[in-house]
């Protein structure tokens, strides 16, 4: 890519954003109901190419089991309330209906509550008895603390996600966890991320994770463009992470790293164009916030919100747009991209004559901002 010039001593890539760009039709169309939007990783297969974030106002146990049967996969968050509270429902509610002006520091709160091992036992417990996928998240500062109950309860997807995650984390206060090591040894497959660029896409494939997230996670509630000054525009960063993968698979000799786009994926056409920058799935935040049926009641937020030191995210209210079902499956009520989600990703795949999600992965786009 073409280096712009910022100022006389500074230069910077150009990057794009999922409004910034746009999918272009082919010479050929095909019927939606023929198109296949499945996806596998490692030797889990799901109907959707969805995870639900590791988020308190989208998966709770509850969500997470009927996510799961409706094809989708839900990732618990294993630093949120439902590990903190025996019931935390009080807690959801509280959050609900907290003043703007003073809803940051009592967060930092209600999370200030230590995390239970036995509580994650039990909500990883109830996820495997209902018969979905189990996926779980800690962020890689937890990672070394709570590995161990996480396996022993039975996950069968471990993801370690954080704003940014490296494979070469410095530190000289505290032995970093080290991923390559870490996953070797881990006995069932890892989802690790967030990163956005080809180098430290590269850097994580080399792990042996089975997936990275690409992205800082939150993205409709994260304020770290703001606090930090870090962004990752979406669409040159799925792409980018979408060349390591092609690059890995050469020098791995033929291992495939899934690529989930994580963070400004809020309606079906922003889905359309992370798949079509080469993302395998996508992880939804928002999105799913809005249902009817979300712990959040049409409000969202993240770990971000109430960091104990630096807050990078607010709690934001989205409203409700219908039914975890209807969000996915429609029928869709309004004209804004979102609901039936799936039924606009299978029509833009129609439309453009691709007939599942690693074909699609080629489409053509073209620059085109709002």
């Amino acid at each position: 890519m073409t280096e712009i010039e910022i100022g006389r001593g500074k230069r910077g890539m150009r990057a794009y954003s999922f409004d910034d760009i746009a999918v272009v039709p082919s010479r050929r169309t095909r019927d939606p109901e023929e198109v296949s939007v499945s996806w596998q990783i490692d030797a889990y297969h799901f109907d959707t190419p969805v995870l639900a974030a590791p988020m308190d106002s989208v998966v709770s146990p509850d969500t997470a089991i009927a996510l799961g049967k409706l094809g989708a996969l839900a990732v618990l968050d294993l630093e949120g309330l439902w590990t903190r509270y025996d019931d935390p429902t009080p807690q959801l509610a509280e959050i609900v209906g907290l003043d703007p002006a003073v809803a940051t520091a009592r967060m930092q709160q209600i999370y200030a509550e230590p995390i239970k091992p036995e509580l994650i036992t039990e909500r990883l417990r109830q996820l495997r008895e209902a018969g979905v996928t189990v996926a779980a998240a800690l962020s890689p500062q937890r990672t070394q603390q709570h590995w161990k109950t996480v396996v022993d309860a039975g996950v069968d997807l471990f993801v370690i996600r954080g704003t940014t995650v490296s494979a070469e984390h410095v530190s000289g206060r505290a032995e970093p966890l080290n991923l390559k090591r870490f996953i070797y040894e881990l006995d069932v497959p890892v989802i690790v991320g967030g990163a956005a660029s080809y180098t430290a896409g590269v850097h994580l494939m080399r792990t042996g994770a089975a997936g990275v997230l690409v992205g800082f996670g939150g993205g409709a509630a994260h304020t770290t463009r703001k606090t930090l000054g870090i962004h990752a525009p979406m669409a040159s960063a799925v792409a980018d992470v979408a060349a390591a993968r092609r690059d890995y698979l050469d020098e791995s000799g033929g291992r495939y790293v899934h690529v989930i786009a994580d963070g400004g994926v809020g309606t079906s056409g922003d889905i359309v164009k992370a798949i079509a920058c080469g993302a395998d799935a996508v992880m939804l935040g928002a999105a799913l916030a809005r249902a009817s049926d979300a712990p959040g009641a049409g409000y969202h937020w993240g770990s971000e919100a109430h960091h104990p030191e630096l807050p990078r995210g607010v709690r934001m209210e989205l409203g409700s747009r219908g039914s975890l079902e209807e969000i996915l499956y429609g029928p869709g009520r309004l004209a804004d991209g979102t609901t039936n989600i799936i039924g606009a990703l299978r029509r833009a795949m129609a439309t453009t004559g691709y007939s599942d999600v690693k074909e699609f992965q080629r489409v053509e786009v073209v620059v085109s901002p709002y």
